[in-house]
């Protein structure tokens, strides 16, 4: 249990977006028509709310437009920013009206007498409308960020869903967006924007979006997807004669995610699902990681890439794409390019002795008609290593939602990737970087179902300082501990092969691994999982892994059986071994249609006599073998259960007699645990004398059924035409009497 679920007041929350405040200790959620403060410990008692629904007249007018009414025709809070030290800036759809306000998070009571208290309030006469701030649609993708007090987003700002953009609005200066032209941007889906600063000059600030678009080429009518990263300059203001109130400075690159191929053909992942950004401590190069999945219908997969700022810088340095129609193919533009570069931010390294630029207005007209016809740079954004970090193709799930956190561990640093996945789970993964080499290792540390209903996880965050990941679907938000190490066993060995940076042997146990705690006992290895190496002082033997408790399980011959077998380590290969007296030879079992073997045990689809052996299950990891389960199976031959439950006529129940249905005693609701109670007794009258009182309780029904017809017969009325009829009605009782249909 290492989860805290919060699913609202209402008992639905309809999530749509979270912010994590740690300065205030608080989560903020954002739902339908409802906003939430919740303390970050998992404390859900504390939890404040404020009921925020559409203006008067909305919801209204948006079931007229022919909107759902129980899921578009709401107010789905979508943009949750710290906007100051006492505000936050929440804007939501408004059923198909966008709206935006403040809401105020200030602490009161701040006296050495009273503790702080929490302030969580929403003035309505603040309400402005959002439009260019937050998406008419509920689930509609879109990305945002608060950049000196204004909001930068990139979404489709119209009812219809048909005018895509980057939009800056707030704050003092002109709201700026991007021309409604194809080759800016062609049915763009945003997934996630950032600041970044190129050095210590804060006018070279830029925000970066990552979105993917369709893309037509030249010798082909059909549309593909491919993923883009995009920038603009924070103190971009348009221009003054040509791109007035419009972006000057938009430019974007293709990121490319692909495996290579032996015959020089990449497999490509061009749908892009998710970003993180893992900061450095000067904030200019942070790493990119992005999360891809395929478009194909064929083929199904999954790729995590790493990108590097300076990749991404070179890239935008590099030469403009340009084609002379759409006719053409494209080629790397080689005439000359005006100055300032279109691109760059005015600052003190596009001022000349001669020329100041001290904002876009001065650009010259030829640097922005080139900046309009050119947003496209030619060279594609490579991933590190040029391959992707993690590929996954055999997850019956997709992965949705990435975070990453960065440990340090015995041996080195470790990036763990949490996956988010459309089922409600989250995948725990670590990425083994080999010794002087670039090749990688996947290791599938834990999958936690953390909602029971398989509903797709929208967003996570991580908060590395209280080792929690918070996880928001639609039905709510989850609470989970990065870590469990009491989960990967008691012993020296099993905490070894669970290859969790995040854990260590102590010693005594598998606990949280503590860069600065005692190195003496502390036992870890991730790269290599050697327990013989690792735990070589611990005074283990063989028979320390081959001891584990024998369980003896009876199987009736001719029947089904299932030996049950889980071992701790995803990674671990299962065998199965049989030992059948007298022998003291263990040989492999042999597996074939009748004798299955499945993630969970070995199943015996039709036992046999000479099944009947002591069976262990192994686990192999890293050339580490451990028994996790050891069971002796007893085979009860068929004739032996002929003889113990004999059906002579001596045996046979007397006959049947049914006393007054008024004296019968009313049959217990829960027949289905009655059921499951009976099959598991070895005794048969029990169930014999279970369907004879079922059927006397049944017979004053058929009575009264009996003399409803003959009644109906005097009327004249046709009983056959009748009966089918209401032949559907019947069917439904096909279940015990006293229990409810479904």
């Amino acid at each position: 249990n290492r989860s805290v679920l919060f699913f609202g007041h209402r008992g639905s929350l309809g999530f749509r977006c979270l912010y994590l405040d740690e300065y205030r200790d608080r989560l903020f959620l954002g739902g339908k028509d409802v906003l939430y403060s919740l303390l970050l410990d998992g404390a859900t008692a504390d939890a404040k709310e404020i009921y925020w629904p559409p203006r008067p007249g909305q919801t209204e007018e948006c079931f007229q437009k022919g909107k759902d009414p129980g899921t578009d025709c709401a107010n789905y809070v979508r943009v949750l920013h710290p906007y100051n030290r006492t505000h936050l800036l929440a804007c939501g759809t408004g059923a198909f009206h966008p709206m935006c306000t403040f809401v105020y998070v200030g602490h009161r009571g701040l006296t050495c007498l009273l503790p702080p208290q929490h302030t969580f309030s929403l003035d309505p006469a603040s309400v402005e409308s959002g439009r260019g701030r937050c998406p008419h649609e509920p689930s509609r993708a879109f990305a945002s960020t608060i950049i000196g007090g204004e909001l930068y987003a990139g979404l489709t700002a119209d009812f219809l869903g048909r005018d895509p953009g980057v939009f800056r609005s707030m704050g003092t200066r002109s709201a700026l967006r991007t021309e409604v032209d194809q080759r800016l941007l062609h049915d763009p889906k945003f997934v996630a924007a950032h600041l970044i600063p190129d050095n210590d000059d804060r006018d070279n600030d830029k925000a970066y979006f990552f979105f993917t678009e369709k893309v037509v080429e030249a010798d082909s009518k059909e549309h593909a997807i491919v993923s883009r990263v995009g920038r603009v300059c924070v103190n971009d203001a348009g221009g003054q004669r040509v791109l007035v109130n419009k972006w000057s400075t938009f430019n974007k690159a293709r990121l490319v995610c692909s495996v290579p191929g032996p015959d020089g053909i990449d497999t490509y992942f061009d749908e892009l699902e998710d970003v993180f950004l893992l900061r450095t401590k000067d904030g200019k190069s942070p790493e990119i990681y992005a999360l891809f999945s395929t478009v194909s219908h064929v083929f199904r997969g999954s790729a995590v890439c790493v990108y590097r700022m300076a990749d991404i810088r070179e890239v935008f340095n590099g030469p403009f794409a340009h084609r002379e129609s759409p006719h053409h193919q494209w080629a790397a533009y080689e005439g000359r390019v005006p100055y300032p570069r279109p691109g760059v931010c005015p600052s003190k390294t596009t001022n000349q002795p001669r020329r100041q630029y001290g904002t876009t207005k001065d650009f010259p007209d030829e640097v922005l008609h080139f900046a309009r016809a050119h947003p496209l740079m030619f060279q594609p954004v490579l991933p590190r290593h040029r391959r992707p970090l993690l590929v996954k193709t055999d997850l019956p799930q997709r992965l949705r939602q990435l975070v990453v956190d960065r440990v340090d561990a015995e041996d080195g640093q470790h990036d763990i990737l949490f996956l988010g996945t459309d089922a409600g789970s989250v995948l725990k993964v670590v990425v083994m970087q080999k010794k002087s080499s670039a090749v990688t290792e996947e290791v599938i540390l834990e999958e936690l179902q953390v909602f029971k209903m398989p509903v797709p996880i929208t967003q996570m965050e991580i908060s590395v300082k209280r080792q929690t990941l918070y996880v928001g679907s639609s039905l709510g938000v989850a609470q989970v501990r990065l870590h469990q190490c009491e989960s990967y066993g008691t012993a020296c060995a099993e905490c070894c092969l669970a290859r969790d940076p995040y854990c260590a042997w102590d010693g005594t146990a598998c606990t949280h691994y503590q860069p600065s705690g005692k190195r003496r006992q502390r036992r870890q290895d991730g790269r290599q999982a050697n327990p013989a190496h690792q735990c070589l002082d611990q005074n283990l033997t063989v028979d320390d892994f081959e001891s584990v408790e024998e369980k003896v399980l009876y199987g009736a011959e001719d029947n089904s059986t299932f030996l049950e077998c889980v071992p701790r380590s995803p990674q671990a290969s299962v065998q199965w071994f049989v030992q059948r007296p007298p022998d003291e030879q263990r040989d492999e079992v042999k597996t074939d249609e009748r004798i299955l073997q499945t993630e969970q045990g070995l199943l015996f689809r039709r036992l046999h006599r000479h099944d009947a052996g002591t069976y262990y299950c192994k686990t192999l990891e890293h050339g580490f073998t451990q028994t996790v389960a050891k069971t002796a199976l007893r085979v009860i031959p068929s004739q032996q259960l002929a003889h113990s439950f004999p059906r002579g006529p001596g045996d046979e129940l007397p006959p049947l007699l049914c006393p007054e249905h008024r004296l019968l005693p009313q049959a217990p609701k829960s027949w289905f645990k009655d059921i499951m109670h009976l099959v598991s007794s070895p005794n048969p009258r029990r169930m014999e004398e279970y369907c004879a009182r079922l059927w006397c309780s049944s017979r004053p029904q058929h009575r009264k059924s009996k003399l409803a017809q003959a009644k109906l017969v005097l009327a004249g009325v046709d009983v056959a035409k009748k009966g089918r009829t209401g032949k559907a009605h019947s069917d439904r009782n096909r279940v015990p009497r006293h229990a409810p249909a479904t």
